[in-house]
């Protein structure tokens, strides 16, 4: 009889401790909505709002370029320097006389056929004033150095520091100038601007004037100074064009090379300009002919304008919000 009494006293015993665990349980299941997705009315979950992804740093890339030009020739090209793609305007390969820009690629085989020797002080003096300031008289004791001429090239093949730079940098539409008179001329040598960008290129990456002195030529044409306004009969303010079109986050990336050529010609009555600049990233060059009333001005906002269009993102571009899914509540 006794062990009946204990054994209902212990059901009962059970059941009770039940019957208060329970509730209490629930309570802390229910009571703040973090266990049973806000049953009970506690606060929804918070998310946190997303981070806007930032722009990548602005550069230059292929894309449509409109110019309202008004004039015998414009034409240009842009190489992705990390790929080697070229593209640009459809008649890219169509040839024009580089001018001063030439001087970069004369400057450069000079120094590259000096291997690890310096140069004469006044030679190196010369050749820094030919890319800085564009002087046309250093410029031509330095070509003379390196051993052009002016005499007329028989075959009417160009003379062989222009043909050694077509066989180093793999020009294909780069050919001796073609003014009667003039056929000996380094300034008249006609390029493409498909042909200029592989010439930036070949600059930028040490073909051109080698291991030693390549830093040295890219260092001058980040210098250029004078503005379009500055001009003398023999030399002129050079930093201009392609410049003046970049964004400062370009420019901050680090050091643009440029070198541009300019002359008014008289036996065709145009301004004939080309514009090239070079970064470890990409290669451009524009190149032109237009009348000489509309003056050189005009031809390097031309310049400036290519470049800004293809600014790649353009400046302004909204940052990106990613989409983030909502977690379960």
């Amino acid at each position: 009889m006794r062990s009946r009494v204990t054994m209902v006293l212990a059901v009962l015993a059970v059941l009770l401790g039940a019957g208060l665990l329970v509730p209490t349980a629930y309570a802390k299941l229910a009571g703040d909505g973090s266990g049973l997705g806000g049953i009970g009315g506690g606060a929804a979950e918070q998310v946190p709002a997303p981070t806007p992804t930032p722009p990548p740093p602005p550069t230059l890339a292929a894309g449509p370029v409109s110019v309202n030009f008004k004039g015998e020739f414009f034409g240009w090209a842009l190489m992705d320097r990390q790929t080697g793609t070229v593209s640009g305007s459809k008649n890219m390969a169509s040839t024009s006389s580089t001018e001063s820009m030439l001087k970069a690629w004369i400057v450069s085989d000079y120094l590259r056929q000096l291997g690890d020797k310096e140069p004469s002080a006044a030679l190196k003096k010369d050749a820094s004033l030919a890319i800085r300031d564009s002087n046309d008289d250093a410029a031509n004791r330095v070509y003379k150095a390196a051993g052009g001429s002016y005499k007329v090239p028989a075959g009417g093949q160009p003379g062989p520091v222009v043909k050694r730079a077509i066989s180093i940098c793999g020009l294909t539409d780069t050919r001796r100038g073609n003014v009667p008179g003039y056929e000996g001329w380094w300034s008249f040598t006609r390029m493409s601007p498909r042909d200029a960008v592989k010439l930036g290129d070949c600059i930028a990456d040490g073909k051109a004037a080698g291991r030693k002195w390549t830093k040295w030529v890219l260092n001058e044409m980040a210098q250029v100074r004078g503005s379009v306004k500055v001009q003398q009969a023999r030399s002129g303010g050079g930093k201009w064009g392609i410049v003046d079109g970049l964004p400062a986050e370009i420019e901050a990336q680090g050091p643009v090379a440029i070198k541009n050529g300019w002359t008014p010609l008289n036996y065709d009555g145009n301004w004939h300009v080309s514009c090239l600049a070079v970064t470890d990233k990409w290669s451009l060059a524009v190149m032109l002919r237009y009348p000489q009333s509309s003056k050189l001005e005009y031809g390097a906002k031309v310049c400036a304008s290519v470049a800004t269009q293809l600014v790649t993102p353009q400046p302004g571009a909204a940052l990106k919000v990613p989409q983030q899914p909502v977690g379960k509540l």
